[in-house]
């Protein structure tokens, strides 16, 4: 555990002194940048970068893998080696997709991304751990065949155009496709990315796979798995297929404002806490697709912040949850009652974290949505409106959840303990990163000007 622990924490620093090179150019666009051959023969390179988008999402990736360790220290008893080295193989896989610019390598990374979390649900998981194993394998397996298939078709098409096969996302940016054939590409991709979003209807392996899941494999998966489909469509998706992306943008819209619906109004009918904050990511994550479908600059910019703040938030709530697991064994709502009166400090952070996931002003997500609602309502009027509608139902089953858990007379008698030490240190990190962000988003705003103003089509 603290041979990995030391790991986590060295790449964190590492991942953290990378926002002192962003005055490095060595690639347009890019202030971190490598390119090696790897396999010649086949044009596969060795290519990763690092903008101002990737930034943030590795520094994001660093830190949530750390508190993914430090919620396991100890409810975690039986093969804890292999725990944790998962969760350092999934830290791999997470970070070389946010730092990718070989679609070969990208889909490498992709899939090593799938095993841990198979291994972490299916070994450590609860009740019907294995079919949600299954269920998370298979539906994004899928996908990923897909997006290989269309990444084959990119490849040979490219090389038949210019005589140069390769794989690098500079080369195959310019690779011409007829209408057909870039609706079909694209859709591969989309469809693949849309899984691990996960768009409705694509999300229903979700809510099974972190109502079984430890809480680490839940920290993981919602504060950094979601966030490599949404990547992957700025990264790959809009800059190889601009024209289909295009014709596709009003089906992708529209499902992204039918999940910011639907989940908010599933959400308001779960009994257990795990299933209501999965159903929540799904609509936090439709903002997602609604800004990047949208492609405006302001909605883009949101996107990717609301990827940040998601990932902060949501993975507290998922440590909060399992902290109450481990303390009373239940996670169903209706079994707790009086919280603030018995484990006060806990329940100040459970407020905190659960406005926060409703949008609160002055907390990150707030902003987020603000930037996503703000740069959509030019492009799509009623996209827009109905949106809004998506942000005031969350406050329905958040203040109903702050009700039921902290404030409402207590139920049957649970034993508790307030927050240990560790615990402190991982809510008051992630507490003062929501405040810092909800108050002051200027520095990661501008972090992200030059990469969303080239992804647009603007001037940096």
């Amino acid at each position: 555990k603290a041979t990995a622990l030391t790991i986590a924490l060295a790449e964190t620093v590492l991942a953290c002194s990378a926002w002192f090179c962003q005055g490095n150019t060595p690639s347009p666009g890019y202030f971190l940048f490598i390119d090696r051959p790897w396999i010649e023969m086949l044009g596969i390179r060795y290519t990763a970068g690092m903008d101002g988008i990737s930034l943030l999402l590795v520094i994001l990736t660093a830190l949530v893998s750390v508190i993914a360790m430090l919620v396991s220290w100890r409810s975690i008893t039986e093969r804890v080696a292999l725990h944790f080295l998962l969760i350092l193989a999934m830290e791999s896989g997470i970070m070389g997709v946010f730092l990718s610019l070989d679609l070969f390598l990208f889909y490498l990374f992709w899939e090593l991304m799938l095993i841990p979390m198979f291994f972490l649900i299916g070994i450590w998981g609860h009740d019907r751990n294995i079919y949600s194993a299954v269920k998370f394998f298979l539906y994004t397996l899928v996908g990923s065949l897909l997006m290989l298939l269309a990444i084959i078709g990119i490849y040979l098409i490219h090389g038949e155009q210019s005589g140069v096969y390769s794989f690098g996302l500079a080369a195959l940016m310019g690779t011409k496709f007829s209408p057909a054939t870039g609706l079909w590409l694209y859709g591969a991709f989309l469809l693949a990315f849309a899984v691990k979003f996960p768009i409705v209807p694509l999300h229903t392996w979700l809510p099974d796979a972190h109502t079984d899941a430890p809480t680490a494999g839940s920290v993981i998966l919602a504060g950094l798995l979601l966030k490599t489909g949404a990547y992957g469509l700025i990264r790959f998706g809009y800059p190889l297929f601009p024209e289909a992306a295009r014709t596709l943008t009003p089906l992708l819209i529209g499902l992204a404002v039918a999940g910011i619906l639907y989940a908010s109004w599933i959400a308001f009918a779960q009994k257990d806490m795990k299933r209501l904050v999965a159903y929540s990511s799904v609509g936090h994550m439709g903002f997602v697709a609604l800004g990047i479908g949208v492609w405006t600059p302001v909605a883009l910019s949101g996107a990717v912040l609301q990827m940040i703040n998601h990932g902060l938030t949501t993975t507290a709530l998922f440590a909060l949850v399992g902290m109450l697991d481990e303390r009373a064994h239940t996670r169903h709502i209706e079994d707790y009652g009086g919280l603030w009166g018995k484990i006060p400090l806990f329940s100040a952070f459970f407020v905190l974290f659960a406005m926060a996931s409703a949008g609160l002003p002055g907390l990150n997500n707030f902003v987020g949505e603000f930037l996503i609602l703000t740069g959509s309502f030019k492009a799509a009027h009623l996209a827009t409106a109905l949106a809004f509608i998506g942000v005031i139902m969350p406050l329905a089953y958040t203040v109903r959840l702050i009700q039921e858990v902290i404030f409402q007379e207590e139920r049957r008698p649970l034993p508790m303990a307030d927050i240990s030490p560790r615990e402190l240190c991982i809510l008051a990190f992630l507490a003062l990163a929501d405040l810092y962000i909800g108050l002051h988003p200027a520095p990661l705003l501008e972090i992200l000007k030059t990469p969303v103003a080239l992804l647009t089509g603007g001037v940096p």
